[in-house]
């Protein structure tokens, strides 16, 4: 009777285990695959939308477009799969009952929220930013006595938020100072 180790107990059953997934012939690899799934499920890249680290994440969606899990990104430099708790309740933010779904509005003085719609809040915001950029608007100061031309509007200011990635925060600061604006700041820094 030969005395078989624990190593080579372990060995062996992986020898096992390995060649039951074997296929046999060609019925078995036929079969490999068949399988319907139950619902479609896609997958995309994103960043974080939380703290400034900028964690890469998996996200998977369903048929609808909701998220139905998140992952860490493996192959992302930032944090190389691994997550933290606030990235891994990132579905919440869709599947949430508490989300607001339509622009939601309250006048000045106002103690009452009104229902908008997203044309109403577009058009409104970009007329409040121009009418702001034209009576901010600065084109010269004056220095040791010379006029010096700046162009700048100096009643906005512009605040990047953390779930900003690098194309983002690009277009925003592009855009800000297209306007004008020089009071440019970001969240993380605060």
């Amino acid at each position: 009777m030969t005395k078989l180790s624990r190593r080579h107990f372990l060995v062996l059953c992986a020898a096992t285990n390995a060649s039951l997934l074997l296929p046999t012939g060609s019925a078995g690899a036929k079969g490999i695959g068949d399988f319907p799934l139950h619902k479609k499920i896609g997958e995309a890249l994103t960043i974080c939308p939380y703290c400034s680290c900028g964690c890469g994440l998996v996200i998977a969606t369903d048929e609808s477009g909701h998220i139905t899990n998140a992952e860490g990104d493996p192959d992302h430099i930032t944090n190389r799969g691994a997550l933290d708790p606030k990235s891994i309740a990132v579905p919440q933010l869709s599947n949430s009952p508490l989300r607001l779904k339509k622009v939601m509005y309250r006048a000045p003085n106002s103690d009452q929220w009104e229902e908008k719609s997203w044309e109403w809040a577009t058009t409104t915001i970009a007329e409040r930013i121009k009418k702001t950029r034209d009576e901010s608007f600065v084109t010269a100061v004056k220095v040791d006595g010379n006029d010096v031309t700046v162009n700048r509007a100096e009643g906005i200011g512009w605040l990047g938020g953390a779930a900003n990635n690098s194309e983002d925060c690009y277009l925003s600061v592009k855009l800000a100072r297209t306007l004008g604006v020089v009071y440019i700041e970001h969240q993380a820094r605060i």
